[in-house]
């Protein structure tokens, strides 16, 4: 009987040892598929694969960019019409613009930007006309035959001439006159015509032998008539674009119509106009549609006029 007893504690024990190793092995196993090199090893796989992708999208990115700033540069050729290897490099064109410039000093048609009524306007109203003259300036220097400019009444100790210092890189360097002196104290009175949209008479032609004044003033506040009291004072003559005898007005939801333009929007109608001869042209091209105002259509008598006096250096004198 104890031999018997004995003989079944030694199945039990056997038994035990086989569940146990049955037991260990599936220990092992699961320790095998759990280690953290495999882990990793799956961790790194993802990773090179989101690489390789983020590398593919900013090779593409790369190349669309070159793309783009080749098409872009093909298309300014084509406009220029010229090619990369007859353009000049950007120190001749510098100094073939400030020669033009300088030039024009002694045989432009003269126009004086008269700053004398900055007084009356705000901090951000001078900002705004700093950087109007700049625009204006820009123009003048892409001209092809630009103004003999004048910047009068600018004191050195005044808001727009410290904020167009602030604003506009190598302002001391335009090639333009800077003066405190009003444009009477540079010219006979007779000669000097004041653009106003508030004169009664339109501007037909520009005559060399004239100086042209365009009032620096930007007006938020829209007080009335500030340019043409400053002609009277003067007491030179006034005239105003020909907008009411070239364009019409055009319906717009808000119903806005103005005539009140940037001193540097209407420097660019009358370089224009100096140069074609064509206030129709001129108008269309820079006269802004949000203003309410397009070119009437039709042929104007005076265009024909204008256009032949521009090809034959009119406006050269």
């Amino acid at each position: 009987m104890a031999q018997n007893s004995s003989e079944m504690c030694e199945m039990q024990l056997n038994g035990v040892s086989e569940l146990m190793d049955l037991l260990h092995i599936d220990v092992e196993a699961d320790v095998v598929d759990d280690r953290p090199g495999r882990e990793d090893a799956l961790y790194s796989r993802n990773v090179l694969r989101k690489q390789r992708h983020w590398e593919k999208q900013l090779a593409a990115k790369k190349s669309k960019r070159k793309e783009e700033k080749q098409r872009r540069k093909l298309n300014r050729e084509q406009e220029s019409g010229t090619s990369t290897e007859h353009q000049f490099s950007k120190r001749v064109m510098k100094a073939i613009t400030k020669e033009r410039l300088a030039e024009a000093q002694s045989t432009g048609l003269k126009l004086c930007i008269d700053l004398s009524m900055t007084d009356c306007m705000s901090d951000k109203e001078i900002s705004r006309l700093a950087g109007q003259l700049r625009r204006l300036y820009g123009s003048n220097k892409k001209a092809t035959r630009p103004f003999h400019l004048f910047l009068t009444d600018l004191r050195e100790d005044s808001r727009l001439y410290r904020e167009c210092i602030r604003m506009n890189e190598g302002f001391l360097n335009y090639v333009m006159d800077i003066t405190e002196e009003s444009c009477l104290d540079l010219f006979p009175s007779e000669t000097v015509i004041y653009l106003t949209p508030d004169a009664e008479e339109a501007l037909e032609t520009v005559n060399a032998d004239k100086v042209y004044v365009l009032g620096g003033l930007v007006d938020e506040s829209i007080q009335k008539k500030l340019s043409f009291s400053r002609a009277r004072q003067l007491s030179v003559h006034t005239a105003r674009l020909p907008i009411d005898e070239y364009m019409v007005k055009k319906a717009n939801e808000k119903n806005f119509h103005s005539k009140i333009l940037a001193v540097n929007q209407v420097f660019d109608i009358l370089l224009t106009f100096c140069d074609t001869g064509s206030w129709t042209e001129a108008l269309q091209t820079w006269f802004p549609l949000g203003k309410g105002y397009v070119v009437a259509p039709g042929e104007f008598p005076s265009d024909h006029m204008g256009r032949a006096k521009a090809e034959s250096g009119w406006s050269q004198g």
